[in-house]
């Protein structure tokens, strides 16, 4: 588990401690998935990083 502690044990909010493990799972060091989950601490955040994913797949035309 990643401690609380931070810096050089690193650091991930609790409350997206579940998205951090899904994204290790899927094989990212534990450098990018903590930043990746520390991102969208709240759900409005979420939204904001979805909004801007979708546009950027728009941008490069991607299919769904």
């Amino acid at each position: 588990m990643v401690s609380s502690r931070g810096g050089r044990y690193g650091f991930v909010y609790t409350s997206r401690f579940s998205a951090y493990r899904a994204l290790r799972r899927k094989g990212l060091t534990k450098t990018r998935a903590a930043e990746i989950s520390n991102a969208g601490r709240s759900f409005p955040q979420r939204s904001a990083m979805a909004r801007k994913a979708s546009k950027t797949r728009q941008a490069r035309g991607r299919r769904r």
